[in-house]
C-alpha cells in the first residue's frame, strides 16, 4: 500500500494528517461538502438536535457522579443533587429540560423531512436511520424517566413494561427480562440505569454518525426538492451549492444562540413547565402501595399513549396499534411514491394532508395528558383513525388522479363504518352519542383530502418543479 503524500498542513496537524485522513475528512464533510443555497429556518433543527445531544451527554455525565441506582437511595440522591451538590440543581434541570427540548427539535426536524420529501431520491436510508435514532431516543427517555424513582417514574414504568406482557407467547418472559425480577425493583433500576448511561448513548452516537455520513454521501435535500448535484461547473462544484463551512457553520450560530436563550429561560424560570416537563407527582418518592390518581407518560410519549388507549378490542391490540403508529413512519418512503419531493409543488390536497397530520399529532398528545372522559376517549379514537389514514392518503396522493381519490375515499369510508359497527353499543347511550357526532372528524378529513380534490381541479394540480433552487418562498 502506497504511503500517503506529504500533508498540506504543517506542525502537529501535518504530522497527524500524514497518518490519519484529517484534511480528507474535513473537506468531505465541511469545507468541500456543498449544501444547497436555499436552506430556510426548518433546516436549523438538525444542528439544534446535535446541540441538545451534547448538552444531554455532558449533563448526564455530571449527574452520574452523584446518583445512586438503588431503590432505597435513588430518590434521596436526586434530592441531594438538587440541594447539596454545588450547581446540582442547574445540572439536573438542564438534563430534564434537555430531554423535552430534544423531542421538540426532533419532531420539527422530522416534520421538515416530511414536508420537503427528504426521504426520497436515494435518501430512504437517511430516513430509516433517523427513525431508528428516534426509537433509541424514546428508549433512552423512558429509561431516564424511571431513574428519579418518583411516583410517576415508578407507575409510568409499570404501565410501559406491562405493555410487553400483552404480547402473545413471549410477553411474560419479555416483561420479566426487562424488569429483571417479578416486580419493578432494584434489578429493574440497575439494568435500566446501565442502559441509560452506557449502552443506548453509545448506540445513539453511532447512529447519528451513520445518519450524517449517509446524508453527506447522497447530499442534502432543500425546500425545492431540486438535486443540486445535477448541475455543476467545470470544477465539479454544484452551481446551486455553497461550502457547508464557513457558510452554514456561521449561519447556524444565531439560531443556536436564540435556542439557548429560550432553553435557559425555561431552565431558570419554568423548569417543570406546569407539570409537562417534570410532573408534580414525581416530586414524591415511589410508593408501590399508592397509585396516582392519573397515570400518564411525559408529553413526548402521549400521542402514542392516546393511540394505545383508543384501541380497546384487547390489551394486545392496543399495544400493537401503539407500536404500529411508530412503524408506519418507517414505511413513509415506500408509501409516498410521487417523484416531486417538496410540498411546494405538490397538490393542495397533499399540503392539507400534512397540515392536518401535524394538528392531529398535537391533539393526540394533548389527549394523552388528560383524564379519560367519554368525549376525550371518542376524540382519541377518531384522531387515531385519522393518524393511520394519513399514511393511506399519502399513498393515494402519490398519483394526482381523481378516480384514484374517489376509490380511496370509498374504501376508507367503508373501513370507518365497519369499525363503528364493531364499536357501537346501544346499551351505552353516552358512548353511542359520542360515536355518532364525532363521526364528523374522519369523514371531514377524507372529504378535505380526497373527495373535494377529486372534483375541484385546483386542489388536485401539481406545480412545475424548477430546474434550479429558488429564493422567493
Amino acid at each position: 500500500m502506497a504511503a500517503k503524500e506529504k500533508s498540506e498542513l504543517n506542525g502537529v496537524l501535518g504530522w497527524v494528517d500524514e497518518r490519519f485522513p484529517l484534511m480528507e475528512t474535513w473537506k468531505a464533510h465541511m469545507s468541500e461538502y456543498y449544501a444547497p443555497k436555499n436552506f430556510n429556518v426548518w433546516y436549523y433543527f438538525g444542528v439544534l438536535a446535535m446541540v441538545v445531544l451534547v448538552i444531554q451527554i455532558v449533563s448526564g455525565i455530571f449527574l452520574t457522579m452523584h446518583y445512586k441506582p438503588d431503590t432505597e437511595l435513588a430518590f434521596a440522591s436526586v434530592e441531594y443533587i438538587m440541594r447539596d451538590v454545588p450547581g446540582g440543581w442547574f445540572i439536573r434541570y438542564m438534563h430534564a429540560t434537555g430531554a423535552s427540548a430534544f423531542f421538540v427539535v426532533v419532531y420539527f426536524h422530522m416534520f421538515r423531512g416530511v414536508m420537503y420529501g427528504s426521504y426520497k431520491g436515494k435518501r430512504e436510508l437517511i430516513w430509516l436511520v433517523g427513525m431508528v435514532i428516534y426509537l433509541a431516543l424514546m428508549a433512552e427517555a423512558f429509561m431516564g424517566y424511571l431513574l428519579p424513582w418518583g411516583q410517576m417514574s415508578f407507575w409510568g414504568a409499570q404501565v410501559i413494561i406491562n405493555l410487553f406482557q400483552t404480547i402473545p407467547f413471549i410477553g411474560d418472559g419479555l416483561s420479566l427480562f426487562i424488569r429483571g425480577d417479578f416486580v419493578i425493583g432494584d434489578a429493574t433500576l440497575n439494568r435500566l440505569f446501565a442502559f441509560h448511561v452506557a449502552a443506548v448513548p453509545l448506540v445513539l452516537v453511532g447512529l447519528v454518525f451513520v445518519h450524517i455520513v449517509a446524508l453527506h454521501t447522497v447530499g442534502s435535500n432543500n425546500p425545492d426538492g431540486v438535486e443540486i448535484k445535477k448541475l455543476k461547473d467545470d470544477k465539479g462544484v454544484p452551481l446551486d451549492g455553497i461550502p457547508f463551512h464557513p457558510y452554514y457553520t456561521v449561519h447556524d450560530i444565531p439560531a443556536i444562540v436564540v435556542f439557548l436563550m429560550v432553553f435557559f429561560a425555561v431552565l431558570f424560570f419554568v423548569p417543570e413547565m406546569s407539570g409537562y416537563f417534570l410532573e408534580y407527582a414525581n416530586f414524591e418518592p415511589a410508593n408501590p402501595l399508592k397509585t396516582p390518581e392519573h397515570i400518564a407518560p411525559v408529553w413526548y410519549f402521549t400521542p402514542f399513549y392516546t393511540v394505545l388507549r383508543a384501541v380497546t378490542l384487547s390489551p394486545f391490540m392496543g399495544t400493537l396499534a401503539m407500536f404500529g403508529a411508530i412503524a408506519c413512519l418507517f414505511a413513509l418512503p415506500f408509501l409516498d411514491r410521487n417523484p416531486i419531493k417538496s410540498w411546494r409543488y405538490r397538490t393542495t390536497a397533499h399540503m392539507l394532508n400534512l397540515a392536518i397530520f401535524a394538528a392531529v399529532f398535537i391533539i393526540l398528545g394533548y389527549l394523552g395528558v388528560k383524564s379519560v372522559s367519554p368525549e376525550y376517549k371518542e376524540m382519541g379514537v377518531r384522531m387515531t383513525e385519522i393518524y393511520f389514514m394519513f399514511f393511506a392518503v399519502i399513498f393515494i396522493h402519490s398519483k394526482a388522479n381523481a378516480s384514484r381519490y374517489i376509490t380511496g375515499f370509498i374504501v376508507l369510508m367503508i373501513a370507518i363504518i365497519l369499525i363503528d359497527v364493531i364499536r357501537y353499543n346501544g346499551e351505552d347511550p353516552i358512548t353511542a352519542a359520542q360515536i355518532k357526532w364525532q363521526w364528523i372528524w374522519p369523514v371531514g378529513y377524507l372529504a378535505l383530502t380526497l373527495l373535494i380534490p377529486a372534483f375541484v381541479k385546483s386542489w388536485n394540480t401539481e406545480g412545475t418543479v424548477p430546474e434550479r433552487v429558488t429564493y422567493e418562498h
